[in-house]
């Protein structure tokens, strides 16, 4: 009876230890790179507009009159990433800005990021 329950027990073991490492070997989905932006001067292929991209982000409690290079980094990388989402090939007209207004005692910033998606055709 002992023998038969170490084997169990062996058996078990090398299950859980099987198991986990058999289920994790697939590749993962290669990712796509998300769309450039460009200026009007890098467009040297006929284009057609997707859609005007909006995308705003709200900071309560900080006064800020100018948008720092990090604030522009998210609403670039947000742009693109809509973009992508969209099925775009680049994003041109893109801009951050922030506006900051004072409700009561409490600054609030409100950062805007906007470009327009195209395809090339």
């Amino acid at each position: 009876m002992q023998i038969s329950r170490s084997k169990a027990l062996l058996c078990l073991l090398i299950l859980l230890t099987v198991l986990p490492t058999g289920c994790s070997t697939g590749k993962p989905a290669p990712s796509r790179e998300q769309p450039p932006l460009l200026s009007h001067d890098e467009l040297i292929r006929p284009y057609v507009q997707l859609g005007h991209i909006q995308v705003t982000r709200e900071v309560y409690g900080i006064l800020d009159y100018e948008v720092k290079p990090d604030i522009r980094e998210w609403g670039l990388d947000a742009l693109r990433a809509e973009a992508e989402k969209m099925g775009a090939d680049a994003v041109i007209e893109s801009e951050v800005t922030g506006t900051t207004t004072t409700y009561l005692i409490l600054p609030s910033t409100e950062y805007r990021a906007t470009g327009t998606a195209i395809k090339f055709k």
